[in-house]
């Protein structure tokens, strides 16, 4: 063989063996994406690495005395890898542990749940979600001690996978307003959105390995540490929240109404105590969907507790006195082409100006303002505005919205605008911006924003400290200041609002009821309110109720928000000692000749005086607890008379005494000074209620 030859036979091998390997190469592929593939795909999950982010720990919600009103709590998906039990100990406990399984979760049968597992088995898979409930750490615990589960992860073949809940721990108390999260753990809607970035926390990263068909953490120095979120402490007290939500869904269920919001706020503080948002569902049930109380649904025209405003203008910008008269005529009153109307038949006639407030008159109101605003009526909004009724209050939950009032430069502004805006149409105000009007006025006339989170913390430690921004120091001087709150305090004591006066208190506010604008007029749909404060000589509590829609013939704030606002109120007065006011008895004692012995137990009191030589008379019924009388030098003994579930009367009494006496009465003594009884929080006689307090001052 030439040379020539020899190298095309050379080149004719090599381009074979090329095409050989080639065509090996190809096959090979063929086969193993193709023949193979779920094989390897399987092994490439088996070993795969990723990096996972760590989720934080959400942070918890407390109430302004540390009860939880939401925190994450662990729970635990059930999962399965069947390749792990020997087959001798699954074929032994299969049956029991599919019993147990499908008695357990009831989604499955216990037939189909040993099907499961014993398909899951002949494919080699290595996990099997067992079911889509998840269990808590002591089911988790029992669970552990099931057949073939109690093995453990290599033997047995159990899988708990962690999964953290948010879990309010007074059910829907207060729903809406705590609000609630997502799959992801991000806040939706309430206090749960707004300080999300404070509860979340930062997640964290690490290098996971799949492997049994779950991710495990490879710890090789690269991962990044979770930031637990923060807590946040509110200003909600659960008692009042409890005592708020169940009066507002009696009334609500009573008078069918479609939706209703109560928010009560301290007035010296700004801290909202309690916010309940009610409105019916499609099944005639009420829940809480929305926050009425802060929202843009909820900014509605108020009606007339906006009058407050207008006479707080009037009194402040003129010269009117509360003495001054209108005459509001019969109950009809034509302003250019419109007719405005008093709720009275027949009108009220010629009244004072402290009774077109008392008595609520449209006509009354909406004349005086057009008499002294009506040729300058910017000068009215722009008092109204500047009072800081006309922005945002930049309250802390997210969504607050934005109040309207008209103004003359106004396109839609018309010669009615005027005095329909001085009775609370033709503007638009939340009941949180509507309250906080009437809180600066039961505030010395300071207006507040209101606060519902007092502190964001990490555990005890204070990270960051809210309280309340200054609106307005000084809404109006003090003669007009003084001049409202009578006012206010008349349209119980004798207007719109006697149904709820002869209390032992005294409440101050105002009754509202406006008609609602539905696809371009008005309805015979309406918006009752109630907003004011109480005690009304020492406010410490400010409070609004809004009932949108009642029916079954009751509409007006006075019949259907105000009995609401009382209803919280008087449950308030019962619960705070510190709205008391300190009892104080009718006679004084006398103490030139004997200035040791006031009161107490006769026994006793009798021995001392005998001791001494002191003249004492005892009485002629028999009784154990007396007070002292002096009778020329000597001392007779009065009857004090301790009737069960009646507070009885300790005024004079030494601290043991007075204890003795009160304790057994069932009340709760809260003690300040020291030496005897000078006076009592609660009136001697009047009924003990469970858990009920009493403050006893000595001196």
């Amino acid at each position: 063989m030439n040379i020539k030859s020899s190298i095309l036979l050379r080149v004719r091998v090599a381009f074979l063996l090329v095409v050989l390997f080639a065509g090996a190469v190809v096959y090979r592929i063929f086969y193993l994406q193709r023949i193979q593939g779920d094989k390897w795909n399987k092994m490439a999950e088996q070993i795969s690495l990723r990096y996972l982010p760590v989720k934080a720990t959400r942070g918890n919600i407390y109430s302004d005395n540390g009860s939880l009103l939401a925190t994450s709590l662990p729970f635990f998906k059930v999962a399965f890898d069947p390749s792990q039990p020997s087959d001798e100990l699954l074929k032994k406990n299969l049956d029991s542990l599919a019993y147990l399984l499908s008695k357990t979760f009831k989604d499955n049968s216990a037939k189909e749940y040993r099907r499961r597992i014993l398909e899951a088995r002949k494919d080699k898979r290595q996990y099997l979600l067992l079911s889509r409930a998840e269990i808590n750490y002591q089911q988790k615990k029992q669970i552990q001690e099931w057949p073939i589960f109690r093995e453990g992860r290599n033997k047995g073949g159990i899988i708990f996978e962690k999964v953290e809940k948010r879990y309010h721990p007074f059910s829907t108390l207060g729903y809406r307003t705590i609000g609630s999260v997502d799959e992801t753990e991000k806040g939706t809607v309430g206090l749960e959105y707004s300080f999300n970035n404070q509860l979340g926390g930062v997640d964290g990263k690490a290098l996971f390995q799949k492997m049994a068909g779950s991710w495990r953490p490879v710890f090789d120095g690269t991962e990044v540490k979770a930031k637990d979120g923060l807590d946040i402490e509110t200003t909600i007290d659960v008692n009042l929240q409890d005592v708020a939500e169940s009066a507002l869904l009696a009334a609500l269920t009573d008078h069918n109404a479609d939706y209703g919001s109560v928010v009560l706020m301290e007035v010296k503080t700004g801290e909202i105590k309690a916010m309940s948002n009610l409105s019916k569902n499609p099944e005639g049930n009420y829940w809480e969907r929305y926050n009425y109380a802060v929202g843009s649904q909820g900014a509605v025209e108020p009606g007339s507790t906006f009058k407050l405003a207008s006479m707080m203008a009037l009194l402040e910008e003129t010269d009117l006195k509360l003495t001054d008269t209108v005459q509001t005529g019969n109950g009809e009153y034509k302003f250019y082409n419109q007719v405005m109307k008093d709720h009275k038949p027949g009108g009220y006639g010629t009244i004072t100006v402290k009774q077109v407030f008392e008595s609520s008159s449209n006509i009354g109101i909406a004349k005086l303002v057009v008499e002294h605003f009506g040729k300058k009526p910017s000068e009215f909004i722009d008092f109204v505005k500047e009072m800081g009724v006309g922005q945002p209050l930049g309250f802390q939950m997210a969504g607050e919205g934005k109040p309207y009032i008209k103004s003359p430069s106004d396109s839609s502004w018309s010669g009615i605008s005027l005095p329909w805006i001085s009775h609370g149409y033709e503007l638009k105000l939340t009941p949180l911006q509507t309250l906080t009007m009437f809180n600066a006025v039961a505030n010395d006339g300071k207006m507040i924003t209101p606060i519902i989170v007092r502190s964001v913390r990490k555990a005890d430690k204070v990270v960051e400290e809210f309280e309340p921004r200054v609106i307005n120091k000084r809404i109006c001087s003090k003669e007009t200041l003084a001049n409202l709150r009578e006012l206010l305090e008349g349209v119980v004591e004798r207007g719109t609002a006697s149904n709820i006066n002869g209390t032992h208190y005294k409440i101050a506010g105002k009754t509202g009821t406006a008609k609602k604008y539905v696809n371009g007029k008005y309805v015979n749909q309406y918006y009752a309110s109630f907003a004011g404060y109480f005690p009304a000589d020492a406010p410490k509590y400010s409070c609004i109720v809004v009932i949108d829609n009642p029916k079954n013939y009751r509409i007006y704030g006075s019949d259907v928000a105000a009995p609401v606002f009382k209803e919280i109120a008087d449950k308030i007065y019962s619960q705070d000692i510190d709205v008391h006011k300190e009892y104080q008895p009718a006679v004084a004692y006398q103490t030139e000749v004997f200035p040791v012995v006031r009161a107490g137990f006769l026994p006793e009191l009798s021995m001392i005086c005998n001791e001494f030589g002191v003249s004492n008379h005892e009485m002629a019924d028999d009784e154990e607890w007396v007070k002292t009388r002096l009778v020329g030098k000597s001392i007779g003994w009065t009857a004090n008379k301790v009737k069960e579930g009646l507070v009885p009367d300790v005024a004079g009494m030494t601290l043991r005494d007075a204890l003795f006496v009160l304790e057994n009465a069932g009340l709760k003594v809260r003690i300040e000074g020291d030496g005897r009884v000078e006076s009592q929080s609660r009136m001697a006689g009047t009924r003990v209620s469970e858990g009920s307090e009493i403050k006893i001052k000595l001196g």
